[in-house]
């Protein structure tokens, strides 16, 4: 991940954009207000879309961008100024940029092509094993398409297998080291009487990190692979599931197993379901429930949740039904303190997690598996009853509540207020009154006592930090005020196109017009015979590749420097690991000019598709809206519809020409 994503992963534009004085409302699955940019008092046509963190004015700016363009544009910043702002907010360290060599950009490459391959090689060896892979049939109930669709595998027993198996093809012993697939054999104290030239020998000896182990590929949410887990075959191994290393693709703190491919399905439930084992997200994927990810057997960190936030405010946590697993969760999901007091016993202060929820803005619940039954055990029985566990989860203080109460003496003052001071402090801390309310009576309700008598003897505790520059209404509004979060996702209205694809194919015109400026005339000259006005930098949502085709325009409207070279020279600092990957992303792009032109129009085609059908949505949307109203709003709507109508109907005109071009 790089510096700019990781900023725009932490920060919510939702939160900034709110801090920044902007009264946000819930306007389908996006916000509206009043621009903060122009003098606008009548129609609130400024719409921030949280799931992809970008903003448009549709008002007399016309403007739009991610965080940095509105930071920007809000402070009066350039580039690096705004980056620097962000970072320092989202808490990540800008690291002095230093050219990549080719030796570290060729070894970076087969990193990735090595973590492609090994899934292909344990795939092989699983069936090849009849033993196994009945296991996985009969045992775990898993069909073969499913084994194929997850990448499953088998890793042999033995020491040196990978090393016999990959060295053939090309890739050294270190290589296997750096991507998690070999571990280094430590010093051992049999060693100290040797030379030091053969203790040096042995100590450095590798061996097969994975044996006589299930293998399961672990990808980022962008599909591409990152590591491993890898489970026991035998029940006397230990650990029962072992994952990669960390390396520099593999970081369990910010991954969650299976959301590669539980993006869409996250999305359309408007709903993540996280469970803790990497086989139970498969039986229920298989099952049908493909919302279900899982954190890397370990504590669920603020990083993965934000993950999560992109695409649904709503998360449930389905806990495994021992206590055991029930503190593993909720320990992890603390972030900033231990959820076990020093003896361990249940002592649940989960404030960490509310703080993170009220920070997030997120809706977190808690499922509770019964009968001693883990996840994929459940869907194997009856695949109603997932639904039925995960539509009763219960909101974490509910949760907390009832698992403190359960087999204590509610008649005994002591346990009273023992649970009385571990759940009002989490009371206190909900940045909503109704809520805090509600919960108090019903911890009265469930104590047997007086109301009263709790508001008294308050635990106090840090409350939750609004954000700077929201005021108390604000919140409440944004909590209760027709704009629940448990609403946030509603869909108004389905967008065709995913915008995930569209940053790519912004990323892949980019990159190609940095590798050559020079096609940029030709590409504006295609677009205007095809009735379309030439390439803007308004094209492209994110403000790094606006300010990169600002450098690539000036440099082909120059003529002292040749083109590639003067916007090498023009670019800044904070672009250098932009431009690094961009080259890399379109080190192989086709050679042939007349082919790579008809692949930009392509893509310049389908970007202001995607961006006028976004766009068309969110008018119609407001434009129903404001049907009722006088003041102008609806007439004023219903021009700025018809616009992007009739750039939707001249963009599909330019694609039927292109595609009859082709067949002539």
């Amino acid at each position: 991940m790089s510096t700019l994503d990781e900023i725009k992963a932490k920060i919510d534009i939702v939160d900034l954009v709110s801090e920044a004085g902007v009264k946000l409302r819930h306007a389908g699955r996006n916000y509206t207000g009043f621009c903060p940019f122009h003098d606008n008092k009548h129609s609130p046509a400024f719409v921030v879309w949280p799931e992809t963190g970008t903003w448009r004015c549709f008002g007399p700016c016309n403007e739009g961008g991610d965080i940095f363009k509105f930071v920007m544009k809000r402070e009066n910043l350039d580039f690096k100024e705004a980056m620097q702002k962000l970072a320092a907010r989202a808490g990540v360290e800008i690291k002095e940029y230093q050219r990549e060599t080719p030796q570290q950009k060729e070894a970076y490459e087969n990193l990735r092509k090595l973590l492609e391959d090994a899934p292909i090689y344990y795939r092989s060896n699983l069936f090849a094993n009849k033993e196994i892979l009945g296991y996985l049939r009969a045992q775990r109930g898993l069909t073969d398409s499913t084994i194929e669709t997850f990448g499953l595998g088998y890793a042999p027993a033995g020491y040196d297998n990978l090393l016999k198996h990959f060295s053939p093809k090309g890739y050294s012993e270190q290589e296997l080291i750096d991507s998690g697939l070999l571990s280094v054999r430590e010093a051992e104290s049999q060693f100290s009487n040797l030379s030091a030239g053969l203790r040096a020998s042995l100590q450095s000896r590798s061996f097969d990190r994975f044996r006589h182990r299930i293998m399961i590929p672990i990808r980022d949410e962008n599909g591409r692979m990152s590591g491993f887990g890898a489970r026991i075959v035998d029940p006397n191994d230990i650990p029962k599931f072992l994952n990669s290393p960390e390396t520099p693709i593999f970081s369990k703190g910010r991954l969650l197993y299976g959301l590669d491919r539980a993006r869409k399905p996250i999305r359309s439930a408007d709903q993540a379901v996280i469970v803790e084992g990497y086989l139970d997200v498969i039986a229920l994927h298989q099952a049908g429930y493909e919302n279900v990810v899982s954190s890397m057997g370990t504590a669920l960190t603020e990083d993965q949740m934000r993950l999560l936030k992109k695409f649904t405010r709503k998360i449930v946590l389905a806990l495994d039904p021992d206590t055991a697993g029930q503190k593993a969760v909720l320990r992890g999901l603390e972030a900033a303190r231990s959820a076990m007091d020093k003896e361990g016993e249940l002592g649940f202060d989960a404030r960490g997690l509310l703080r993170n929820e009220a920070r997030l803005q997120a809706d977190l619940r808690v499922a509770s598996i019964p009968d001693g039954l883990d996840p994929d055990e459940i869907a194997a029985r009856d695949k109603e009853e997932w639904a039925r566990i995960i539509e009763n989860a219960r909101p974490i203080v509910t949760h907390v509540m009832e698992t403190l109460a359960a087999g204590q003496n509610l008649n005994d003052p002591k346990i009273k207020n023992q649970i009385a001071a571990q759940v009002l402090p989490l009371i206190e801390d909900l940045p909503n009154a109704l809520e805090r309310d509600t919960y108090r009576q019903a911890l009265a309700r469930m104590l047997r006592v007086d109301e009263r008598a709790l508001m008294g003897t308050q635990a106090q505790g840090p409350k939750v930090r609004r954000p700077r520059g929201i005021q108390k209404s604000q919140v409440q509004e944004r909590h209760t005020d027709g704009s629940s979060f448990a609403h946030r996702a509603e869909v108004s209205v389905k967008v065709a196109v995913s915008v995930s694809s569209s940053k790519l194919v912004e990323a892949y015109i980019i990159g190609v017009l940095f590798r050559r400026p020079e096609l940029l005339y030709r590409l504006d000259r295609s677009l205007q015979e095809y009735g379309l006005a030439a390439l803007d930098a308004q094209d492209f949502e994110y403000t790094d590749h606006k300010i990169l085709f600002g450098f690539i325009r000036e440099s082909v409207e120059q003529d002292k420097a040749e083109h590639h070279r003067f916007v090498l020279d023009a670019l800044p600092e904070s672009l250098q690991s932009l431009s690094r990957d961009l080259l890399a992303q379109t080190e192989k792009m086709d050679s042939v000019d007349e082919k790579l032109l008809e692949e930009l129009l392509r893509g310049v085609i389908k970007l202001r598709r995607v961006a006028a059908g976004e766009n068309l949505n969110q008018l119609r949307f407001l434009q129903e809206e404001t049907q009722q109203s006088d003041d102008g709003r609806a007439s004023f709507y219903q021009d700025v519809v018809l616009q992007h109508t009739r750039l939707l109907r001249d963009l599909d005109q330019a694609h039927r020409k292109m595609a009859q071009k082709r067949l002539e």
